[in-house]
């Protein structure tokens, strides 16, 4: 099953083939221990991601982040990690930092190289505009991760 974007005209196959999305999926269907997610298709997984504007102006930012959200931002940022592994070998880790505001840290550390830091603000709010947005913002992520392991492999060794 595929459709054309009609902004750029790339299908959703050809977003779902990213290598940063797939290991979104992974990282979600590892985590599955009950096998929900074994038969679902890539993009019925990553669904959730994406959250329209509108939507987001919806959700009410006040009480506790939900769970769901919070293991979707963690799913996010544990894929940016193995994207990194992945492409210097060093081992990655992922520690998020949440208060009950939604307020926090997300943070990708290698031995005691810091690859990706990010301030997180309204995580009750946390999504992206389209499949396109969610492989092109943790693309981004990845690249400048792996330029600084690549820049002090040293470091991420330690």
């Amino acid at each position: 099953m595929s459709f054309t974007n009609n902004v750029n005209g790339t299908t959703s196959t050809d977003v779902l083939n990213s290598p940063f999305l797939k290991a979104i999926v992974l990282q979600i269907r590892g985590q599955d221990s009950y096998g929900v997610y074994r038969n679902w298709s890539d993009e019925l997984i990553l669904k959730p991601f994406i959250v329209s504007k509108q939507k987001k102006r919806e959700i009410s930012i006040e009480g506790e982040v939900d769970p769901v959200t919070q293991l979707r931002i963690m799913a996010f940022y544990r894929g940016i990690a193995v994207r990194i592994e992945q492409e210097t070998g060093l081992l990655s880790q992922v520690v998020l930092d949440l208060n009950h505001e939604g307020f926090g840290w997300a943070l990708v550390f290698s031995g005691r190289l810091l690859l990706v830091c990010k301030t997180l603000r309204d995580a009750h709010r946390f999504g992206f505009d389209s499949l396109e947005k969610l492989a092109e913002e943790g693309e981004k992520f990845v690249k400048s991760g792996v330029d600084l392991a690549k820049r002090f492999p040293e470091v991420g060794k330690i």
